[in-house]
């Protein structure tokens, strides 16, 4: 596993237990070639597979036909303007307007570990785990330095890249376009997968075949959005969960992306994820660099349940960061659908009494504790404690809660800002506006203008006051909009186009400096639900709310196209009332803690006025919880059956990395009439090893478990759960 250069044939090799990726320099002028990305090869040299002996071969031998080539060629870093007509990388605007840009190879580094990307959310890793290359090109008439950043992850079959862009001339130099990574393969009639979604209904799985021109997934919403993932699969026609190849790549990035596959007029397929170009450009002066976001890919030849497992695997040890990493998360309850914001101390101290007595840990303080705020149309950015409605404030209800051996969380929305609001009247101009422009709405609320300095000092100002006043162990980061109406009064005329980025910038800075000077602090990102669920944002929160829908039955899609790439111990997860506030659906009390087991666990209700017998169910769902967090937040995912795909029943394993220890979660959505029993057959187990199955006592090996499989009792009625657990025979 590695990196190598094999200097006689100008050949890179990037080498994953399971894959190789591989990079050619090609003639006089040193382009850089993309040779092959797939199953793991010994072979140093495939630069047979660029192709340059045919057609219009390369432009020292056929410069008459340079546009040919450029416009064939498998370019590991495509640039625009050069006769490449297919979609490019890197587009720029010199101070003469011109827009080309040419890269040449002009030297390496290969060495161990992985550098972080300043400002950036990233992947880490050590000299032990990681080694990088960096390529280092040139566009000699622009004087632009582009560095092609590539880690190899030796454990895993994953590569990471990103670049950085360095002025050395004289002039300025816009960036109109730059995006993070590109693949150039023959198309072999391959599928594109992609999650999709609105609010309420995030991240729903979608594959279709794809066809001549251009297939694309973006943003503009100024966030990673619920309506797109920033993340593509492009996997071989006939790939599943267990077998064929795949080709994973997510962007570690909050704001506006684009993720693009495109087949060409000759057949080649070229894939490219990055920053969304609409609305961006970025003013180079002399000697600044820019960086870009992320990218991750996974490759996987044994189905797109290995994809899954690799991203799970590299997320939870070289992105997620902080005291919970690897630390069971205490079980909360919110009072939002329990009280909305028609609460008081003493109401809050109700549900907590009952809440602690049976075994929840932890009380969260949704909207409304702060201002004027008695409902969503005022005081956002007042982040003041209203002691009208808590007697004694925070530090009073901090310690009544722990008293009664439980945490307290709070609920902010530091990006936005009311225009009834103390800080609107001050501040106006803080405001994302343009000026002229009546700004437009959304949830009554605007959206402070982050990027600017004073604006992030003003909001961290308050809300660490809050957090030092009181006992606070815990705090969801909401976002309750897009952004529009772009315009910043502190950005000159030619640098607007900043704007979205310095945005998300100034978001990562903010939430850096949350969790540094509060490094005890359980943070879970929001934006309305799951509109922000993205990797940029697990790398300062171990969790993410995972959506406002928590009706159990919705949530068995959301949170599987979620846990396509992102593990369990990520979602955020509560048993909800019913009927459901979402769609009116009631489900079963088991059923609900069944399917929130699968996230981070816990509870969205008015525990003081549910029915007794679901209450007597908590501490049997608190026992559950805490008997198989640790093996569900661990271990390795695998999916046995869909309900998003057969609309009748959902089941998912979670098996422990020694293979000792399985649990399944099976959801009958649908009771078929005049069946008898479902088979299903378990995977992720060993073979040979001996299991004995808890709830029934049958002992059976891996290899019955998984090729016989076991039999599901046809449960009578709708909406029913079980969870089956399978432990190894000494």
């Amino acid at each position: 596993m590695g990196i190598s250069y094999h200097e006689n044939k100008r050949i890179f090799k990037l080498d994953t237990p399971k894959s190789t990726y591989m990079i050619g320099i090609v003639d006089e002028e040193n382009f850089i070639g993309h040779v092959y990305y797939g199953r793991r090869v010994v072979d140093e040299d495939l630069s047979y597979l660029l192709r340059t002996s045919e057609g219009a071969r390369v432009p020292s031998k056929n410069n008459r036909d340079r546009v040919s080539f450029m416009d064939s060629f498998p370019v590991e870093y495509p640039t625009h303007g050069i006769g490449d007509f297919r979609e490019t990388c890197l587009s720029v605007k010199s101070k003469l307007g011109h827009s080309a840009c040419s890269l040449s190879y002009i030297s390496h580094r290969i060495y161990p570990d992985k550098p972080k990307l300043t400002g950036l959310p990233s992947t880490f890793g050590d000299s032990e785990s990681c080694t990088t290359l960096e390529l280092i090109c040139e566009d000699k008439v622009l004087k632009l330095q582009v560095v092609l950043v590539y880690t190899v992850f030796e454990k895993l079959d994953a590569i990471t890249r990103s670049v950085r862009i360095l002025n050395a001339s004289e002039d300025c130099i816009y960036l109109t376009k730059v995006l993070s990574a590109c693949l150039d393969m023959d198309n072999r009639e391959y599928d594109m997968l992609t999650l999709y979604g609105l609010w309420s209904r995030e991240r729903m799985i979608n594959r279709r075949r794809i066809t001549d021109g251009k297939q694309l997934i973006s943003s503009l919403r100024g966030i990673s959005s619920h309506q797109e993932q920033p993340f593509m699969a492009i996997l071989d026609k006939d790939a599943n969960e267990d077998q064929g190849e795949v080709y994973g790549l997510h962007l570690v990035y909050s704001g506006n992306f684009m993720a693009q596959a495109e087949i060409s007029q000759f057949g080649l397929l070229r894939a490219t994820i990055g920053i969304n170009p609409v609305d961006f450009s970025w003013k180079l002066e002399k000697g600044e660099s820019f960086i870009s976001p992320e990218a991750v890919l996974v490759y996987s030849s044994e189905g797109i349940g290995q994809m899954t497992r690799t991203f799970h695997d590299l997320y939870r040890s070289h992105l997620i960061r902080g005291e919970y990493r690897d630390k069971k998360r205490p079980i909360l309850i919110n009072n939002w659908e329990a009280t909305y914001f028609d609460f008081n101390s003493e109401k809050l101290l109700s549900i907590a009494r009952e809440a602690s007595r049976l075994g929840i840990e932890m009380l969260v303080i949704d909207d409304g504790w702060f201002g004027a705020r008695d409902d969503d149309n005022c005081a956002l950015g007042d982040w003041v404690v209203n002691e009208a409605k808590l007697k004694g404030g925070m530090p009073y209800l901090a310690t009544e809660i722990n008293k009664l051996g439980m945490k307290l969380g709070l609920w902010f929305e530091p990006e936005m800002i009311s225009p009834d609001s103390d800080l609107y009247r001050s501040h106006p101009d803080w405001a994302i506006q343009i000026p002229g422009r009546t700004g437009a709405l959304n949830r009554n609320q605007l959206v402070l203008d982050i990027s600017r300095k004073e604006v992030r000092d003003a909001i961290y100002d308050s809300i660490s006051k809050v957090l030092h006043s009181a006992n606070i162990e815990y705090v969801k980061w909401d976002m309750n909009r897009c952004l529009t109406d772009l315009g910043s009064a502190c950005l000159e005329a030619d640098t607007q186009g900043e704007l979205y980025h310095r945005y998300v910038l100034g978001l990562y800075e903010l939430q850096e400096r949350l969790i540094s000077d509060f490094p005890q602090l359980l943070l879970e990102n929001c934006s309305s639900g799951g509109g922000r669920f993205d990797p940029g944002m697990l790398y300062y929160s171990p969790q993410i709310w995972c959506s406002d829908d928590t009706d159990a039955i919705e949530r068995l899609s959301i949170q599987e196209g979620t846990s396509l790439i992102f593990p369990l111990s990520t979602m955020g997860a509560h048993i909800a009332d019913c009927p459901s506030h979402s769609n009116g659906r009631s489900t079963p009390f088991a059923t609900r803690g069944y399917v929130a087991l699968a996230g981070t666990f816990g509870y969205e209700l008015d525990i003081t006025k549910i029915p007794e017998e679901d209450r007597q169910l908590i501490p049997e769902q608190v026992a559950m919880y805490h008997k198989y967090n640790d093996l569900v937040r661990t271990g390795d995912y695998y999916r046995i059956a869909s309900y998003q795909s057969n609309h009748e029943y959902d089941c998912i394993q979670v098996v422990a990395k020694d293979k000792k220890e399985a649990l399944v979660t099976y959801i009958q959505v649908l009771a078929r009439p005049n069946y008898r029993t479902r088979r299903i057959r378990l995977k992720g187990l060993c073979e040979d090893m001996i299991y004995r199955i808890e709830e029934t006592g049958l002992v059976l090996s891996g290899g019955a478990l998984m090729h016989a499989g076991i039999q599901i009792d046809n449960m009578w009625g709708d909406y029913l759960g079980k969870i089956i657990h399978i432990l190894a025979v000494n």
